[in-house]
């Protein structure tokens, strides 16, 4: 199963606006924020992430409900956070 999971935006790339940094609890990523057009997050806004890519901001009590459910439903959970450790995108 893919999940959708919420990050929050912790600094947009000078040299590459169309990446950002995000922390996903705890685990810090780039993730590529260019589907999200002019709707582009700042530092300290929250965005829903698959694969890699942003695809919409959302608030920050979305974000953190959905974080309480997916921590809440296990092992799919684990499997997505693992998975966004082993990524890179540069």
């Amino acid at each position: 199963m893919c999940l959708a999971i919420p990050g929050e935006v912790v600094e947009i790339l000078d040299d590459r606006p169309d990446l950002a940094t995000v922390d996903v609890s705890g685990v810090r990523r780039r993730i590529n924020i260019g589907l999200l057009g002019d709707d582009r997050p700042e530092p300290g806004e929250w965005v829903l992430i698959h694969v890699g890519f942003a695809m919409s901001t959302i608030d920050e009590q979305e974000a953190r409900a959905t974080l309480e459910f997916l921590e809440n439903i296990g092992q799919s959970y684990a499997d997505e956070i693992a998975a966004l450790t082993e990524s890179r995108i540069d």
